[in-house]
């Protein structure tokens, strides 16, 4: 137990919305809590506090600040100076009730609503947690572990123009409403970086800030040296991928790595990397960031959803992701659980893919590899209507803090229609706040929702028959016994040319199968057979493809 916490509205306010949150995050955190109601007299309320002897007393009040500086002088005058040497006094109210509040002199702080949940679970924790939280923690566990229960907060970051960029960090930085900066390098310096001389002069600045130096890089990361100190972070690029890891470590201290484990290739385009060739670099990339004690996040399984797949390939990929990163010697691991994806799936099922996913992941932890839940609303579904955009952000978040997450990809309302400014990341951190903030203590729980569970294992029996069909493949290709199918670079390549795992997207693409349709049935998306018009179980659909090689 850390202590005591005594909190109640005083005098005739009737507003407890504000206490009864502040005293739930004193109880998460081990504290013994008193709550003392509503319109409580200043007498009732001295006398409470000297029979609990708690170590934080909170006082709340709503009303005018006028009554609320009489009642604060009251409440100092009668309190006495050993009482108030005693316990750490913590006051909550409206903005102008607080600049009262001040003027008692007797409050260690004052919360006017305007503070995101992790400013309350920093007071409540000490000084020692605020330093580490808000001071410059530049190492992604112990950030975790400061801020903690609440999630931290990433944003995508990076303008076509590289000073607008620099000045956009300061901007966020100073805000204090982002835990995590990740850049975002345009195409080009994702592709080429390394390789200038083969840049397009035509494609600087698309999708997002021209770097082209380690300069640059440090700059970036010196403007977000200010405010809360926000960690940063940065893509592979799509070839040359432990250079720039190197790169990223020695110049923004990279907070977390991002590969994915068969993309960035001839499949999408992004390089020309063949599939067998890009897979086998992934996973030295992967290696690299585990003997470098660097977590990892490989962005996987939603390139799937993305192109349509069907969830149980979704699952089976993130399984995959996981899997490879853990082989590769990586501990800690960043499992992004991105929802909406594709858009017209819907809440229930979506919830249902996930819990199948963290199943699957989280079976591989143990004293060498835990995973970290990181959740993100999906791009394709934020209208281009920025006002039901952040609606949508706001609904995808409630949603989402159902799993618990470490870290929350806040993705900036905006995207529908433009990529977001320094401003437009500040406004969806703050709209994700506020969902935090009314959705931590007590949000809806659909994960015993029949219907989310039986959609789970549905989706759990389906990966295992595409697990067990990859793991046959490697049998019939001839492998060494030595080589575990679900990592061996021919074999996954292989298993996506025949379309074990495949997506309608990659309809001609001489590297894919590219066979798979899938429907939207029952709101979740499943494979189809287009001559039966039923949906089609995954035992037949893997018969079919062994059937047809």
């Amino acid at each position: 137990m850390k202590g005591k916490v005594i909190a109640g509205a005083l005098g005739s306010c009737v507003h407890v919305a504000g206490v009864v949150r502040f005293l739930t995050l004193a109880e998460e955190l081990g504290y013994e809590t008193r709550f003392l109601g509503a319109a409580v007299s200043v007498d009732d309320f001295i006398k409470d506090i000297r029979a609990f002897d708690p170590d934080i007393v909170g006082l709340s009040y709503r009303l005018s600040p006028e009554a609320a500086e009489k009642l604060l002088q009251d409440f100092k005058s009668k309190a006495g100076e050993d009482l108030l040497r005693k316990c750490r006094f913590v006051f909550g109210g409206t903005p102008p009730a607080c600049l009262a509040a001040e003027k008692a002199g007797i409050f260690e702080r004052c919360f006017t609503g305007l503070e995101n949940t992790a400013d309350v679970i920093g007071f409540l924790g000490g000084s020692e947690r605020v330093c580490a939280a808000k001071q410059g923690c530049d190492n992604l566990i112990e950030r975790m572990d400061a801020v903690k229960p609440i999630p931290l907060l990433r944003h995508h970051f990076g303008l076509p123009d590289l000073e607008k960029t620099v000045e956009g960090i300061k901007e966020i930085a100073e805000a204090e409403v982002l835990d995590v900066i990740s850049l975002a390098p345009d195409q080009n310096a994702q592709e080429s970086f390394f390789r200038q001389d083969e840049m397009d002069p035509l494609q600087d600045g698309a999708g997002g800030a021209p770097i082209r130096s380690r300069e640059d890089l440090l700059r970036l990361k010196e403007a977000g040296r200010r405010g809360n100190f926000p960690m940063e972070r940065i893509y592979s690029g799509t070839r040359d991928l432990i250079a720039w890891a190197e790169l990223s470590r020695e110049t923004i201290n990279n907070a977390w790595g991002a590969v994915p484990l068969c993309w960035y290739s001839a499949l999408d385009g992004r390089s020309k990397r063949m599939p067998e060739a890009a897979i086998r670099e992934n996973q030295e990339t992967m290696g690299w960031y585990g003997r470098n004690g660097i977590p990892l996040e490989v962005n996987e399984a939603h390139h799937w959803s993305l192109r349509d797949s069907h969830d149980a390939v979704a699952v089976v990929m993130a399984y995959l992701a996981a899997y490879n990163a853990k082989a590769m010697g990586v501990r800690h691991y960043v499992a992004q659980y991105m929802f909406n994806t594709p858009p017209m799936v819907t809440p229930a099922m979506d919830l249902a893919k996930m819990l199948a996913k963290i199943i699957l992941i989280e079976s591989l932890h143990d004293n060498e590899f835990t995973s970290y839940r990181q959740v993100r609303a999906g791009l394709l579904h934020l209208s281009p209507r920025g006002n039901a955009a952040k609606g949508q952000l706001a609904a995808s978040t409630v949603h989402a803090l159902q799993i618990k997450p470490h870290i929350i990809h806040v993705v900036g309302y905006c995207e529908g229609d433009h990529a977001a400014e320094a401003q437009d990341v500040i406004e969806s951190c703050e709209i994700v706040q506020g969902v935090i903030q009314n959705c931590y203590s007590g949000n809806a729980d659909s994960l015993s929702d029949p219907t989310v569970t039986a959609r789970r294992d549905v989706l759990l029996e389906d990966a295992s028959a595409i697990l067990l069909a990859i793991s046959e493949l490697g049998e019939r290709m001839g492998r060494s016994y030595d080589n575990d199918p679900l990592t061996d670079p021919a074999v996954l390549a292989e298993a996506i040319h025949i379309g074990i795992v495949d997506a309608p997207h990659l309809k001609g693409n001489p590297y894919a199968a590219g066979r798979l349709e899938t429907r939207c049935i029952g709101g979740g998306i499943d494979a189809w057979d287009r001559r039966g018009k039923h949906r089609l179980i995954e035992e037949e659909r893997l018969s079919s493809i062994i059937n047809f090689t």
